[in-house]
């Protein structure tokens, strides 16, 4: 069958040419030289977009979807300016130095746009469970619109951060999923007390089962998350955090988050774990064979 058949798409021919092309746009060389697919990434977010607006959460939902959207942006643009001699930006200060000089980067778009869409969806958590507020959530301290304001801060601050380091993590096959993964289950076992706890565990339960299902074939190297699913997967994550952890909790996990960021722009997470003995064990746990030595990162960009 000629190439030009299949892309005529005659009856009964697969895959399409429109197909292929989806699949290709969507094909990547891995660390280790092996080919995967980003398809993978956009099965966890579109899958926990639905599996949310079907239990009823359909900010949550909109949120991932749009966290999830401007990830694939990110993958999807990103070859295509290689592919015309265009060197891509690194690293939030080489987004943020961009945007000074006047050029919005698709990681900027990211840097700007997943905070907001956090904000609001935290936004809208507080005021859907706003009956629910009191001891759990450490908001009573403060006059209720201060709280509001501030909750909603921190919350988005956790969920975006959650995003940005489940990113920086897509470097090696099950990394990202093991830390968000076990994260979500962490969060998921607790019992719920007021219903905003019981939205965070429903948040957590949905993460878990979507980065178990994905494990295996990040795992085999079949797939990878990709910008898409590990934003998408780690915003989920993270709200879930927002919603089950009191107020002191979640603003340590909050510092946490933000002092990983910054300390990605000076040291490799990669040579950090491959350094220390439990974590390498770990990390390669259920990987493949070993990766070829002088192999570098490439993957989720990290942006």
């Amino acid at each position: 069958m000629t190439a030009s058949r299949a892309d005529a798409g005659e009856p009964g021919e697969t895959p399409t040419g429109a197909t292929r092309a989806v699949s290709g746009a969507l094909r990547r060389t891995n660390h280790a030289g092996r080919s995967v697919t980003l398809a993978e990434g956009v099965a966890v977010a579109g899958g926990a977009a639905i599996v949310l607006a079907a239990r009823g959460l359909r900010a949550d939902a909109l949120a991932v979807a749009a966290v999830g959207g401007l990830g694939l942006a990110d993958d999807v643009l990103e070859p295509w300016l290689r592919s015309r001699g265009i060197t891509p930006t690194k690293g939030l200060r080489g987004h943020l130095g961009a945007l000074r000089r006047g050029r919005l980067t698709t990681g900027a778009a990211k840097a700007l746009g997943i905070p907001v869409v956090c904000l609001l969806d935290a936004a809208a958590a507080r005021a859907r469970t706003a009956s629910g507020v009191g001891p759990h959530t450490g908001a009573h301290a403060l006059p209720p619109g201060a709280g509001d304001l501030a909750g909603a801060l921190a919350d988005a601050g956790v969920a975006a951060g959650a995003a940005n380091l489940a990113n920086l993590l897509d470097l090696r096959p099950g990394r990202a999923l093991k830390a968000t993964t076990a994260c979500a289950l962490v969060l998921a076992v607790p019992p719920a007390r007021s219903p905003r706890a019981q939205e965070g565990r429903t948040l957590a339960v949905i993460a878990a089962l979507a980065g178990l299902a994905a494990l295996p074939g990040d795992l085999a190297e079949r797939g990878m998350l990709g910008d898409t699913g590990a934003n998408a997967l780690g915003a989920l994550v993270g709200a879930a955090a927002a919603r089950r952890l009191p107020a002191g909790p979640r603003l340590l996990v909050l510092g946490g988050l933000g002092a990983l960021t910054l300390a990605s722009e000076r040291v490799s997470f990669s040579a950090v774990i491959d350094a220390t003995p439990a974590l390498r064990r770990l990390d390669r746990w259920g990987r493949r064979a070993a990766v070829p030595a002088g192999a570098g990162d490439e993957g989720s960009t990290g942006s």
